[in-house]
């Protein structure tokens, strides 16, 4: 039975919990909401966490009060039954006397259908409701009552030009900034209004005019306008700062000349963030003997990259054009700082089934905490490789490899294809018919062996005589390379031979003329290993018994030689690699006899075409050239220039400071400083002249009798 006692008191300890934090809530609303009012949002998240925390470690602590001890008062004060004996039921069955275990037999009985619920203490409905009350009542005093905190005092205004007597004026001013939750920045004030701040912040202006206006707005340079709202003394606007803009504040009657200041807003764009593989230092890693392999990214960001980033793992499988591909993604945790986070994870190629040839291919794709939208970045995918065993790596000489994948590797299948296709349709055809295909396929297969030939050294057959037949087997070599003496291959004869004459006994080249493969000499033919040449030697035979069959009009007995050509074709292209020698530029000789000699004979005088003219726009240009004059010789087109800022306010890397500077002209037109300021705007705004060829200087008199004087000789 003492086994039991903490199940009875699990609901008793819960109805505390429960209780607790039904009682703190509210209280813990109300100080955040006093908070909020008092001093701003951010303090108000703190208080609230705080409270939180304190609230939940004080249910817990006060929970442990519930224990053994109270559980026996419960009983004894609850259950009659229980006699003033529920301590029996903590007492050691060893220690107790005969009526002693009586009892707790009998005590045991009566409770042995309890589970605790009786036992729980009473929910304090009246104090749960008062706390509720209250709570309720203190946040919505805070919403509803004007803010108790004390708003910064306003500075005074720095005007341009002071406006005429009787016009408002403004004489003081303060600029409040509020970034977005998700860049972490504090809200802060300024005392002038031009300002900076990230894309997205909430713009307040507090402004004070003398004397009052009647109305007062915010005008924007592209039109838009902003209207103040009057709040006592002070005017109060609030704007989302989407883009980078430039205004004034235009009370009423201050609409004429001389217009207010500009001011300038820049709105900071929110950069994507930044993701650089720290670990493998390759992005292909070779697969020898470790065990695992260890990743490892650091992602940077000007704000806050996402605390998890996915991992996509792609396993390739097959090889050639029957590759298939398994995806994974992974969910990898950050660590570090919210600016800068690394995500690390160590792969087990075993546990993703990586075979031999086949390749691991992991990519990171980050995010930052951007809102409403945030940046998503996939970074640089790095490659762990299981590469074959026939595949080593070359010795200094990379760049004189190269696989044996030639196109033409793949057409005896084609010729397979044909023949199986010749073989369906020979009911349809006639017997001429069939022959001439038939012998189309064959003359097919001769020039694809012919090719093949040639990785072995063997040079282009001429017009072949008749193939073998089967009442004449060839013997020897010729049995062994596939060749006959008469199958119009240029076995390289000697000179003897080829002028009819007898061959000298002993003479190296009449043998080898007379026996030899000259071409397959290693001088001649293309390197390839002794393996795979034997493979590829017995390809050729294949194919010279395919091409046999096919051009007397025996498709059928000639497939079986054609599937091991292509088997064996098929070994090839998966063998070692194949050697060729590197070739250079092949450079025209240089005639060292002209070298030194001033001689031009056979030179053509070949002038440069012109330079298109660059295109230069009508209204920066004739703007650029009336700033260049004394003010008030000749007024700039500051309408034209304004028509062609907004058409080409893409192409302009700072266009707000050029409708600045239109406008402080506008505002000032004999301004010297204005005037230099625009013109170095519209000097950069405009194309650059196109690069000339400098004419050369004449030169002075003496310069100019020497030259004469050369001319004169020639």
């Amino acid at each position: 039975m003492s086994s039991a006692l903490p199940i009875w008191l699990r609901p008793s300890r819960v109805r505390s919990v429960t209780r607790d934090a039904l009682l703190g809530i509210p209280l813990v609303l109300a100080a955040a909401a006093l908070a909020w009012r008092l001093s701003g949002s951010t303090v108000a998240m703190v208080v609230a966490a705080i409270g939180i925390v304190a609230l939940a470690l004080a249910a817990l602590l006060r929970a442990q009060r519930y224990d053994d001890q109270w559980l026996v008062r419960r009983l004894d004060t609850l259950r009659p039954d229980a006699e003033d004996s529920a301590g029996l039921l903590l007492a050691d069955p060893a220690t107790l006397g005969p009526l002693q275990r009586l009892q707790r037999e009998r005590l045991e009985q009566r409770l042995s259908g309890e589970d605790g619920a009786a036992l729980r203490p009473a929910w304090r409905g009246r104090v749960l409701a008062a706390a509720w009350a209250g709570g309720v009542a203190v946040v919505l005093l805070a919403l509803l009552l004007p803010s108790m905190a004390t708003p910064p005092e306003l500075a005074p205004a720095r005007e341009g030009i002071a406006p005429p007597p009787g016009v408002p004026r403004l004489v003081a001013q303060r600029l409040s900034l509020d970034p977005p939750a998700y860049t972490g920045l504090p809200a802060r004030s300024e005392t002038r209004l031009d300002a900076r701040a990230p894309q997205g912040s909430q713009v307040g202006w507090r402004l004070r005019f003398d004397p009052q206006p009647a109305t007062a707005a915010i005008l924007f340079h592209d039109g838009r306008r902003l209207a103040l709202r009057r709040n006592g003394d002070e005017w109060t606007a609030s704007h989302r700062l989407d883009r980078s803009a430039l205004y004034r504040v235009v009370p009423t009657g201050g609409e004429g000349p001389p217009l207010p200041p500009l001011h300038r807003l820049d709105a900071t764009p929110d950069a994507p963030p930044r993701l650089r593989v720290i670990a493998p230092e390759r992005s292909v890693t070779l697969l020898a003997d470790q065990a695992d392999w260890p990743l490892l990214f650091e992602a940077t960001d000007d704000y806050a990259v996402a605390p998890t980033a996915s991992l996509r793992v792609t396993v390739t499988e097959g090889e050639g054009e029957n590759i298939s591909f398994k995806e994974r993604l992974l969910t990898l945790s950050g660590s570090g700082e919210a600016k800068r986070r690394r995500f690390a994870i160590r792969l087990d190629p075993r546990q993703l089934a990586l075979a031999r040839g086949n390749d691991i291919v992991a990519q990171l794709t980050i995010r930052d905490l951007r809102r409403p939208a945030s940046h998503v970045v996939r970074g640089p995918s790095v490659i762990l490789r299981w590469p074959k065993e026939m595949e080593m790596a070359g010795d200094g000489i990379e760049g004189m490899m190269r696989k044996t994948l030639p196109a033409y590797f793949r057409s005896q299948r084609q010729i397979i294809i044909d023949a199986e296709k010749l073989l369906r349709e020979r009911r349809q055809l006639s017997a001429d018919t069939f022959l001439e295909r038939s012998d189309k396929l064959g003359v097919d297969q001769r020039l694809l062996r012919l090719r093949y030939g040639q990785f072995l050294g063997e040079v282009s057959e001429g017009e072949p005589e008749p193939p073998p037949t089967n009442d004449a087997p060839a013997t020897g070599e010729e049995a062994k390379e596939g060749h006959s003496a008469d199958d119009g291959h240029d076995h390289g004869g000697s000179a003897s031979s080829a002028t009819g004459g007898t061959q000298a006994f002993g003479n190296a080249g009449d043998v080898m003329g007379a026996y030899g493969h000259t071409h397959d000499e290693s001088e001649a033919a293309t390197l390839i290993d002794p393996e795979t040449r034997a493979i590829l030697k017995k390809a050729l035979d294949e194919m010279w018994q395919s091409e046999l069959h096919l051009r007397q009009g025996d498709p059928k007995q000639a497939l079986p030689f054609a599937y091991k050509a292509l088997a064996f074709i098929k070994q090839v292209q998966q063998s070692q690699r194949i050697y060729l020698a590197r070739v250079g530029p092949e450079l025209p000789p240089i005639d060292e006899t002209r070298r030194m000699t001033g001689k031009r004979e056979g030179i053509e005088r070949r002038p440069l075409p012109p330079l298109p003219p660059a295109q230069v726009d009508a209204a920066p240009a004739r703007a650029w050239a009336a700033l260049a004059g004394l003010p008030g010789r000749e007024a700039p087109p500051l309408d034209a220039l304004e028509l062609w800022l907004r058409a080409n306010e893409a192409k302009l890397a700072d266009p707000l400071a050029l409708v600045a500077a239109i406008d402080a002209v506008r505002q000032e037109p004999n301004c010297t400083s204005c005037r230099a300021r625009l013109r170095g705007l519209l000097w950069t705004a405009m194309p650059r002249p196109t690069a000339q060829v400098p004419r050369r200087d004449a030169g002075d008199a003496a310069g100019r009798r020497y030259l004469d004087a050369l001319r004169g000789g020639e």
